[in-house]
């Protein structure tokens, strides 16, 4: 059996508005044709889509449709002209919604001498608007079906996701951050005012508490689940290894799922690590989806969560262990998403074990794929201000086999000696995270879009 997954996607709920005209103009059949085709391209969009009964004309129409779009949950809007609207509504948009708005423009008609639409003008129109007043907005130019038009409206909407996941979210803290790493230390005063993120303190021993709270019949049929993944055990690992390992993760994930908590940082060490190290039960949430991170990194589940919910799957969390000109060694203890993973019938399959240091058990021993595009990534707070890194590269076959989480990143058209010493300038925690691809412009947009510094 091999383990690779899917990677998890988010749900997002998007309400589509189609700003019209009380009055025809241009040319309607050629809007009507535009409307058809915006359709046919949504029904197959990987989104959870809503449109409001209300035909929007005006701004009396336009907040009937935007309290339907509130009522339904929706996390992002999708305005399109298929011939320009009233530029009287734009005002209203900005005031009265309260998620980011995704600007569609489509082309002209490319036949006769009359102009069909002004799509585009209407809503640069609108999108330069909502500029004025700071509302967050993606904008999206083609026509309907075509392949480019699809893959950045797929992307302009996750942005515009991950923006509200963002903006609106709240990060746990499970104790502080391990002993010396101050590099990681959390400050919400800064999460609060440049991400509008509210941190969650928990404390260890409630943790703790919790843990133990989970009752041996839940953790056995979450084990059932578990085996039936095919991982196997080295170095002697117990059923009551695994148990515990169980109680870690319903523990986390009911934590993050009722608070409800968007990201979540666990001092893992010293405390927890004494008995057993929760990597297993990290793992396995993060190739979920949720945004999780050792050693009390908020930051780094915090970076974890902007590629999540940006649509670029499960997230690593890593060890900057080594580098030199062109390569950097990913390595941690044993906390990598299954679907960054060789798979069980590879070379290095992976399994539960030990940890390399104490032989505490429980963490998941793996070597990431190799020829898998990489994008290296991290957010992160400096002197009240969050600031965004990125660069594009593959993985590659290790020098050598490592204990915990393995990996070895080929970046060809970076200069690591030259970067490093530029990122820990910017004060760059040693938690780098990888995604699976090359994302680094779709991210670059979408914390610029967030007043995020971008560090080169």
């Amino acid at each position: 059996m091999n383990i690779l997954i899917d990677h998890p996607k988010p749900e997002v709920k998007v309400g589509i508005l189609f700003l019209k005209r009380e009055r025809a103009g241009f040319v309607p059949e050629w809007g009507a044709h535009i409307e058809q085709l915006a359709n046919d391209q949504l029904k197959d969009c990987p989104f959870n889509l809503f449109t409001p009964k209300q035909k929007i004309v005006n701004i009396v129409t336009l907040r009937t449709a935007l309290d339907e779009c509130a009522k339904e949950g929706c996390r992002v809007l999708v305005a399109l002209q298929p011939t320009v609207s009233d530029g009287r509504m734009v005002p209203a948009l900005a005031q009265y919604s309260r998620t980011p708005v995704v600007f569609w423009a489509t082309p002209e008609k490319q036949e006769g001498d009359m102009i069909s639409a002004c799509s585009l003008v209407g809503a640069h129109t609108f999108a330069a608007t909502l500029a004025q007043t700071g509302h967050p907005f993606e904008f999206v130019y083609g026509m309907p079906g075509e392949a480019q038009t699809v893959k950045d409206f797929s992307a302009a909407v996750y942005r515009a996701y991950a923006y509200s996941v963002i903006h609106s979210g709240s990060a746990g803290l499970v104790g502080y951050h391990a002993p010396g790493f101050i590099d990681m230390h959390v400050d919400p005063a800064s999460m609060q005012a440049n991400l509008h993120t509210e941190l969650f303190h928990i404390g260890m021993h409630e943790f703790i508490d919790s843990v133990h709270a989970i009752s041996d019949d839940a953790a056995k049929e979450d084990l059932n689940k578990l085996k039936r993944i095919g991982l196997p055990c080295t170095d002697d690992i117990t059923q009551a290894d695994l148990l515990l390992a169980s109680k870690y993760y319903l523990c986390m994930k009911g934590m993050m799922d009722t608070m409800p908590l968007s990201a979540l940082g666990v001092r893992d060490w010293p405390e927890l690590s004494a008995t057993q190290w929760p990597y297993l039960a990290m793992a396995r949430l993060a190739s979920e989806g949720y945004a999780v991170a050792c050693e009390g990194d908020v930051d780094g589940a915090l970076s974890c969560l902007l590629g999540y919910a940006s649509g670029c799957g499960a997230c690593y969390l890593s060890d900057w262990l080594e580098h030199d000109e062109h390569h950097i060694t990913l390595w941690h203890g044993g906390a990598a998403p299954f679907q960054l993973c060789k798979g069980l019938d590879s070379d290095i399959p992976p399994a539960i074990g030990r940890h390399f240091n104490n032989k505490n058990p429980a963490v998941v021993n793996a070597t990431l794929k190799t020829g898998m595009p990489i994008t290296l990534f991290r957010l992160w707070h400096l002197n009240g201000k969050y600031l965004f890194t990125a660069i594009e590269g593959e993985t590659i076959k290790p020098k050598r086999h490592l204990k915990g989480t393995n990996g070895l990143g080929y970046f060809p058209d970076v200069d690591i000696n030259r970067y490093f010493k530029r990122m820990i300038t910017a004060g760059f925690p040693h938690h780098p995270v990888i995604a699976e691809g090359h994302v680094k412009e779709h991210l670059r947009a979408l914390v610029e879009s967030m007043g995020v510094e971008f560090v080169d």
